[in-house]
């Protein structure tokens, strides 16, 4: 076996290990706090859609059960609606991506991330929960980056994307095609368009499939 296939062995038992970590602890109180941040994400690239696009963020709101809520008039609808599930993926495609690119910045990468998230929190976050959970998770990350190597903060960026990622996947199944009477972001899609919330759900999921399967694609051959 050449370096090449070892460094592939190396890099699928890791994969696989990671994704199979974050599965099976999926409803446990450790992947928990992570769940919330990728919720937070979710709610933030609703606001930076609207943003983008002319309208305002009056607050951001994260609960307990792991709910979310962004209000965010103006702007394009059609965008900001679907850039919750879509932010998601993008956010964990930039974090493994850069975890992967530049593996000696994996610290200064998550510094920013806390930053950036620390930020729209005290900036847009009015709820006390989502204040709270916001900060403490912001630090936390930001110490991490602060005090462990990028080795450890590049293990960290993976295991957040790949979770941000799987987030999408799970909760349009959850939230959409097994659930398609909720007030998703789909369904108001559906009320904006005309077009039928499972047509929604489906396309979504489609695209987040395709872009886990092309992050991962792209993942493999650089190992």
């Amino acid at each position: 076996m050449n370096d090449r296939s070892k460094r592939r062995v190396r890099f699928l038992a890791a994969f696989v290990g990671l994704f199979a970590v974050v599965w099976f602890l999926w409803d446990t109180p450790f992947v928990y706090p992570v769940k919330l941040f990728v919720v937070l994400l979710h709610e933030i690239s609703h606001g930076l859609a609207t943003l983008a696009t002319g309208g305002q963020i009056l607050a951001i709101e994260v609960t307990p059960r792991e709910g979310g809520l962004c209000r965010c008039p103006g702007g394009n609808a059609f965008l900001s609606l679907s850039a919750g599930y879509l932010g998601s993926l993008l956010w964990g495609g930039l974090m493994i991506w850069s975890a992967e690119r530049f593996p000696t910045l994996s610290s200064w990468f998550s510094g920013v991330l806390a930053a950036t998230v620390g930020g729209m929190t005290l900036l847009f976050a009015q709820q006390s929960f989502a204040v709270a959970f916001g900060l403490a998770f912001s630090a936390a990350l930001l110490a991490v980056a602060w005090r462990a190597s990028a080795a450890v903060n590049r293990v960290l960026l993976t295991a957040l994307g790949l979770t941000s990622c799987l987030y999408a996947v799970l909760d349009i199944k959850s939230d959409i095609l097994d659930r398609p009477e909720l007030r998703s972001d789909a369904r108001m899609l559906a009320e904006l368009t005309g077009i039928p919330t499972l047509v929604w759900g489906g396309l979504w999921i489609a695209v987040a499939l395709l872009f886990c399967f092309v992050l991962f694609r792209w993942a493999w051959r650089r190992a």
